[in-house]
């Protein structure tokens, strides 16, 4: 029984430890305060960022927009050389669409799509257990939205300085004219 616990409680650690502020969500002023998790399990400070445009992606595996994946690697190819950075952050919150382990999810985004683009531990998006770096994007200020993110392949676009532009909602696939024109004038 003793045993069970401590895995109970290790796995909450390792949910809660994935994405560390250097401040607190509320306090962050934009992404590159935050320190995540790679997919293999490395910090990664996300202020390696600075000066590129990027777009945070909540993903699924067993979704039925996984296919946008596809899209997304289109997109990184399309606008990596003018310094757009796709991160994409596997989420199982909706409909336990994302049930695999990081090693699971890693072989089905390389092997299915072909992904290139960084790839992160998988994070909780909403709820009590909401990693902080979704805690700041979903209270960023933003011309489109506030609040929680609605399903799988929620994007948020954030400018060269780490703060917020858009935040497009599933529906909005990554290759949508209105992605593409703010990608455009995010990379400017």
């Amino acid at each position: 029984m003793k045993i069970a616990s401590i895995s109970s409680l290790l796995a909450a650690a390792l949910i809660f430890t994935t994405a560390i502020p250097s401040a607190s969500a509320g306090d962050a002023k934009s992404v590159h305060e935050f320190t995540v998790k790679s997919i293999d399990g490395k910090k990664v400070d996300l202020s390696q960022y600075k000066g590129k445009t990027l777009l945070i992606v909540n993903v699924a595996s067993k979704c039925g927009a996984t296919p946008q994946y596809a899209n997304l690697v289109k997109l990184q190819n399309t606008f990596k050389s003018k310094g757009l950075l796709i991160l994409g952050f596997p989420a199982n919150n909706y409909g336990k669409q994302e049930p695999g382990t990081n090693a699971q999810i890693k072989k089905f985004c390389s092997g299915t799509y072909k992904v290139g683009f960084p790839m992160f531990a998988k994070v909780s998006v909403k709820g009590d257990d909401q990693a902080p770096l979704f805690q700041y994007l979903t209270t960023a200020e933003n011309p489109d939205k506030k609040g929680d993110i609605g399903w799988n392949f929620e994007k948020f676009l954030i400018g060269k300085d780490g703060k917020l532009l858009r935040r497009f909602k599933t529906g909005i696939k990554p290759d949508s004219p209105e992605v593409v024109a703010a990608v455009e004038e995010a990379v400017k």
